[in-house]
């Protein structure tokens, strides 16, 4: 069974795959203090719970976005699973063309994020994964990486107002009612989700336009809080909640021979 790792700045999401079948899927948290033993201790518990043993991992695949911390993942790697784990880094092969200024840039988890896409709903299409950052990305009919776009992601967003604006305090990321709130709380509520379900929305169409053709571009959202996002949006077709990790799979298939 092979075992892959997305490490995120939030949250670090792994899964169990036998060939092209997910088994299992866990999250634990990012944490820069924690050592190898506690993630390798958690890690194997997770694997006990559901009933598997580390030793039938035969190989790990990794991506990680938080350079501080793969030391740390790679050593509890090393340490419990006594296997090399193969890294989503420049010069990985990823069997698609990257039309990027400098592709060494792109970010390992936009790498597995258009491998996945590629292979599971191929071109054109839109993904969206909405992590720490949300992160879209374009796939061209001929499935190759045309590009993308970067903003803030959705508790980000949050955060930065709750702390330069002195009288507003956090609040819950839920959908109010309503879009015109009573309180300050829904008055925040409302144009946080709101504000970004149009964010998302204007985007994609304005991705549409200039990916031009008669086709029905699909758009396709992932991260933790896609199906939130999506519920409201008038643009998204498909949630793959398991799309990054979908991706590792595909990458240590083309790359474990």
């Amino acid at each position: 069974m092979i075992l892959t790792l997305d490490v995120g700045n939030t949250n670090i999401k792994c899964a169990l795959f036998e060939d092209d079948r997910l088994k299992k899927a866990w999250r634990m948290s990012t944490d820069r203090h924690k050592t190898h033993d506690e993630y390798g201790v958690l890690l194997s518990m997770f694997l006990k719970n559901a009933g598997y043993d580390k030793s039938e991992i035969e190989g790990v695949i990794m991506s990680s976005v938080v350079p501080t911390i793969n030391y740390t993942i790679e050593h509890m790697i090393d340490d419990y699973f006594d296997v090399e784990p193969i890294q989503v880094v420049p010069g990985i092969k990823t069997g698609i063309n990257i039309h990027y200024d400098n592709p060494q840039a792109l970010g390992a988890d936009r790498i597995c994020n258009a491998v996945a896409a590629q292979k599971e709903y191929g071109g054109p299409c839109i993904y969206i994964d909405f992590g720490t950052a949300t992160t879209f990305g374009v796939l061209s009919k001929k499935g190759e990486f045309l590009g993308g776009a970067i903003c803030p992601g959705l508790k980000l967003a949050s955060e930065a107002l709750t702390e330069r604006a002195a009288q507003l305090s956090k609040v819950e990321l839920v959908k109010p009612e309503t879009v015109i709130g009573r309180n300050t709380i829904t008055n925040m509520q409302a144009g946080i989700v709101y504000g970004y379900v149009g964010q998302v929305d204007y985007i994609v169409r304005k991705m549409k336009a200039e990916i031009g053709g008669s086709e029905h571009i699909r758009v396709i959202a992932t991260g933790g809080l896609s199906r939130m996002i999506a519920s409201e949006t008038s643009t998204i077709d498909i949630i793959d909640g398991l799309l990054t990790l979908k991706g590792l799979r595909l990458l240590y298939e083309r790359n474990a021979r």
